[in-house]
């Protein structure tokens, strides 16, 4: 229990300190924000700050904290520290940086700020590598929902109906302007997910029905198959600590926020807030469930876990919470994934989105693609979308030291989560069974690739490194 409350503590803190620390260092000031300048009442809409927030957590959490935390939970207790770390020096970051570099440049969306900042190369490579991981979250966010739902109706409405009825909400909420769907339900969804993990959390703390374990005395790798911690942990845990996803959806908000000094409450503060709910279920994956073995024979991360956690720590109410959570929660995640895809195709082609015809051009092929891949295996579909993720959050946090290094400032802040998910991302290429895995399986030299594949990760990332100082000392020279 006491591991637990430090970790809570310690994200408050981070909130509070590092947050300020890093808001200061990045320099907000009271130039006028694209919600203002370029309002047109579709996707630039000024909202409140409390809005944003509400949205803005929405949107970056979903499911995500919660079935990322469950699956962390499968290594132990020994999970607090990558949220916590993660999420203070690492992910919040990241998110600041992303929605305030957004602002600064017009509201643009991820690919276009890479760009900026790692070339024109590379933000040919981000268009395309950022449509397809948000195709592949509005594909995992519809799939999982429908499977759910046809569960609940108890068969009466196949799976199959259910995708339809997901994916013509989703053509609706991608289509219409911000504050007409998103801006009115989300804040509603965002309050229902915050009262699930103080409901989660005030079981296990007060009922007296549960002995939480302490991080000090079981600090080891307590995964039931012998996964090893890194980078599995690291990648499986995406959403409560870091997240590439974050970055396609702060550019939505840097077009409602109507002040950059909002921006450390909004996009630092939705990170920490993001990490304490991960907290939560990370902590009742290893407290409701007896042993990892447990849990994974329970399904790990998936909707019947949150459901059975919920059902026994909050009886009815937490059953009605748990639907409103599996369900409605990667709903809304999933509309803006594709409302995110919109926006990214608009700032590429350079079309203007308070034109009807203009949104359709480009809402009904993403849809087209998504619906297709609805057919593809949902577990395939779910494993590329966790490293294109943390792969997409470390390509940002390179553009974002360059950014520091152009305006003279320290650049440590950002490089050094940069450094570090690069490794954790290469690791992961060269050693996980759906990348190259695969191929030392077939040449049956698998004994010896994952510490290969580790040597070969960090090798990767101080390659980067020496490439990004190569870059600052040639620019400042």
């Amino acid at each position: 229990m006491y591991s637990f409350l430090l970790a809570v503590a310690a994200l408050i803190a981070g909130f509070l300190i590092y947050g300020k620390i890093v808001d200061r260092h990045f320099g907000p000031d009271d130039r006028q924000t694209p919600a203002v300048k370029n309002n047109d009442g579709v996707d630039f809409v000024p909202m409140p700050v409390w809005k944003v927030f509400l949205v803005q957590l929405l949107n970056i959490a979903g499911t995500g904290p919660i079935f990322g935390a469950l699956g962390g939970a499968l290594f132990g207790p020994v999970v607090y520290l990558w949220i916590v770390f993660g999420c203070i020096f690492a992910g919040a970051v990241h998110d600041y940086c992303c929605g305030m570099l957004s602002m600064r440049h017009n509201g643009a969306s991820v690919s276009e700020i890479a760009g900026t900042y790692l070339g024109n190369g590379m933000r040919q490579v981000m268009r395309v590598f950022s449509v397809i991981l948000l195709v592949m979250c509005g594909v995992v966010f519809t799939t999982g929902p429908a499977g759910l739902l046809e569960i609940i109706s108890d068969g009466a409405v196949s799976k199959n109906l259910w995708l339809w009825i997901i994916i013509a909400y989703y053509f609706v909420a991608t289509f219409v302007p911000v504050d007409k769907v998103i801006g009115r339900i989300y804040p509603v969804f965002g309050v229902c997910l915050i009262v699930m993990a103080l409901g989660v959390a005030g079981s296990m703390l007060f009922s007296g029905n549960y002995v939480m374990p302490e991080v000090w005395n079981n600090f080891t790798n307590m995964h039931c198959n012998g996964t090893p911690i890194w980078p599995f942990m690291f990648i499986t845990v995406a959403c409560g600590a870091i997240s590439g996803f974050h970055a396609t959806q702060s550019p939505i908000m840097a077009r409602c926020t109507t002040s950059e000094r909002q921006g450390r409450n909004v996009f630092y503060g939705a990170m920490c807030a993001e990490g304490v709910i991960a907290l939560v279920w990370a902590a009742a994956g290893v407290t409701v469930y007896e042993s990892s073995r447990a849990l994974l024979d329970a399904g790990g991360g998936c909707s019947a876990v949150v459901y059975e956690i919920c059902r026994s720590t909050m009886g009815k109410v937490g059953s009605v919470l748990a639907l409103l959570g599996v369900v409605a929660c990667p709903i809304s995640s999933g509309d803006t994934a594709y409302r995110s895809a919109r926006l990214t195709l608009a700032d590429w082609f350079k079309l203007d989105q308070s034109s009807v015809k203009n949104r359709l051009l480009l809402t009904i092929p993403l849809f087209g693609a998504g619906i297709v891949i609805c057919g593809l295996d949902y577990q395939i579909v779910w494993r590329y979308f966790s490293w294109s993720n943390q792969t997409l959050a470390m390509i940002v946090l390179w553009a974002v030291s360059v950014y520091f290094a152009q305006q003279g400032k320290s650049f440590l802040i950002s490089l050094v989560p940069a450094v570090f998910m690069s490794a954790v991302s290469a690791t992961y290429f060269f050693v996980a069974p759906e990348c190259l895995g695969m191929l030392w399986k077939k040449l049956g030299v698998s004994a010896v690739s994952y510490p290969v594949g580790v040597v070969a990760g960090i090798a990767v990332a101080l390659l980067f490194l020496a490439i990004f100082l190569r870059k600052v000392k040639r620019e400042r020279a």
